[in-house]
Order: C-alpha cells, then sequence, then structure tokens
C-alpha cells in the first residue's frame, strides 16, 4: 500500500512539475502563401522562436524576416528591399494567450483545438487578432500547429500597382513548433 500511495504522489508530483514549466522552441517553422491570380509565392523560416508558459497560459513568438526562404533569389530580394523593409523591420512577433484551453490537459496524449488571441506585429503595425490552433501533447512532448490568414494593407505593406496581380490581398500563414522544457 505504501509502494502504491509512493507511486501516486510521484505521479502527481511529475505532472505539476510539466505544468509549472515554460516550454520554447528556436526551431518553429513559419511559412506563408500568396495565391494570387498571376503568381503563386511561398517562403519558408524554420528558425522562429517561441515560449509557451501553461501556467499563464500565454506565449510569445518572434521571427527574423531575412530568415524567410524563397524558392527564388529576386523573390526574396523584392520581399525584403521593397516590400517588407526588412532593414527597418526586423521581425514579426505575437504576444498572446490562449483564450480556451480549459479541455487541454498538458499531461495526456492527444490533439487539442484552441484560440490564441494577442497582438500580431509585422511591419511595424500592431494588431489584435484571434488565431486558431492545435496543440499536441505525446509522450510528454508538446507540438503546436496553425493556420491563418492576414491582409497585407492592415499592416501597411504597400504592393507597387505594376505586380499588383502578383500578390494576394491576404496571405495565408502556417506555423508549427515543437517545445522542449526551458531547463531542458
Amino acid at each position: 500500500m505504501k509502494k502504491i500511495c509512493f507511486i501516486f504522489a510521484l505521479a502527481i508530483m511529475a505532472a505539476g512539475a510539466v505544468h509549472a514549466q515554460k516550454h520554447f522552441t528556436r526551431a518553429g517553422k513559419i511559412s506563408f502563401f500568396s495565391d494570387a491570380v498571376v503568381e503563386k509565392i511561398e517562403a519558408h523560416n524554420n528558425s522562429a522562436t517561441s515560449v509557451l508558459d501553461l501556467d499563464s497560459r500565454r506565449m510569445e513568438f518572434a521571427v527574423l524576416i531575412k530568415g524567410f526562404q524563397f524558392e527564388k533569389a529576386l523573390m526574396q530580394e523584392h520581399f525584403n528591399e521593397n516590400y517588407m523593409e526588412s532593414d527597418k523591420f526586423p521581425k514579426a512577433t505575437f504576444k498572446g494567450t490562449l483564450t480556451d484551453d480549459s479541455k487541454v490537459n498538458w499531461s495526456k496524449d492527444g490533439s487539442y483545438p484552441v484560440t490564441v488571441a494577442g497582438d500580431l506585429t509585422i511591419h511595424g503595425q500592431t494588431k489584435a487578432v484571434r488565431i486558431p490552433a492545435t496543440f499536441t501533447v505525446k509522450g510528454g512532448k508538446i507540438s503546436g500547429v496553425s493556420e491563418f490568414k492576414v491582409a497585407v494593407a492592415d499592416y501597411g505593406i504597400t504592393i507597387p500597382a505594376v505586380v499588383r496581380e502578383n500578390i494576394a490581398k491576404e496571405i495565408t500563414i502556417r506555423v508549427a513548433a515543437d517545445y522542449q522544457l526551458l531547463n531542458q
């Protein structure tokens, strides 16, 4: 009986320790896709930084704009110099909170849909957003994915008339992160 109580106490402490920890990644994946009439444009960045604090339900992301890789070098150059002005606005950030995670059991394997609300900053412009996300817990590890759209005009990004048909007015953004405990 003492052995069962000891194992039960250890399991409760382990679950509490996992819940009390911050999780992070330096290898988050962010991609965007522009599906315009004339051209499809896609870029990927595999070095986004993110922190997920399970106690406060806070989440933050940061990604360097110059880290996005395109199929064509000229697209990448135009993206950084003409549209995103990445020397002036070197990163995009998100700071928010999980708003409906009461059904998420961070210590039990499963897939959990949530909404994350917060401030998305792109090109020096900050907008309040509500973003759908899904967190997966598997073997004690947490991963998250999301897909959402942003309007280019909402973030002060000007598209010259000459190429207006080449770039979609709304860009699809995909995010994926595999988290580790911060103290590991």
